[in-house]
């Protein structure tokens, strides 16, 4: 079985959008794929994802409500057949944790640039443009041949 992790700073906005997008592709494709997703930073561990990253995913027929943040952690590195990072700074973290298996999301459909973090951003304008991006990336990457039933 394949396997992904999606990782992002808090595990609160990015990565459960990941995580929430390729669960739903993984179960309409038929793959045989485990999803997770995880934080670099431990602040957030335990939390659901936040209010907007709940509604934008809802808003579009994904449910990450049930989601519980948790931390990367040294397990995962050898635990997962592909770890994607969902920016440059949190690929460089997982650099330096030894993750060879790294990709960024934005390899995948953006021109290798960053999935900008929406919790930092005024509204809810921020998620949306997000959620857009992310989606996007993560049907390229199943569409890519190794991820093909």
């Amino acid at each position: 079985m394949k396997s992904v992790l999606f990782v992002c700073l808090g595990n609160i906005c990015r990565s459960p959008i990941a995580e929430g997008i390729a669960k739903n592709i993984v179960l309409e494709r038929g793959l045989d794929i485990f999803i997770d997703s995880a934080g670099t930073g431990r602040w957030h561990s335990g939390e659901a994802p936040c209010d907007n990253s709940i509604m934008i995913a809802k808003s579009r027929g994904v449910d990450i409500s049930h989601q519980i943040a948790r931390q990367i952690n040294q397990a995962d590195v050898s635990a997962f057949d592909m770890v994607i990072a969902l920016d440059q700074s949190n690929y460089n973290d997982l650099i330096k944790m030894g993750i060879k298996k790294l990709h960024k999301l934005g390899e995948f459909g953006a021109n290798n640039e960053d999935i900008p973090d929406p919790y930092f951003f005024p509204g809810y304008e921020g998620f949306e443009k997000v959620y857009e991006m992310i989606e996007y990336c993560i049907k390229n990457l199943f569409d890519d041949q190794p991820y093909r039933a």
